[in-house]
């Protein structure tokens, strides 16, 4: 396993880039495209774990034969 902070699967890319700004939102965290150094810790861990949570949720879902999308990468 890579400990690199690459994306496994590049092609994903933008969906992760759309999905993350669209958790910051949610959460009312400014994040902007480029430089968020001025963010604290506990913004970027709180959109980070959100997404992280949304995709548990959705991959659930997906295993226990729901379809429900909840606005997951749209």
């Amino acid at each position: 396993m890579s400990t690199s902070n690459t994306t496994a699967v590049p092609e994903a890319k933008g969906a992760l880039d759309r999905f993350k700004f669209e958790v910051a939102n949610e959460l009312g965290v400014p994040l902007t495209d480029g430089y968020n150094g001025n963010l604290t810790s506990k913004q970027n861990g709180s959109v980070g774990g959100y997404m992280v949570k949304k995709m548990i949720e959705a991959q659930e879902r997906q295993m226990s034969g729901t379809s429900q999308t909840s606005g997951m990468m749209k």
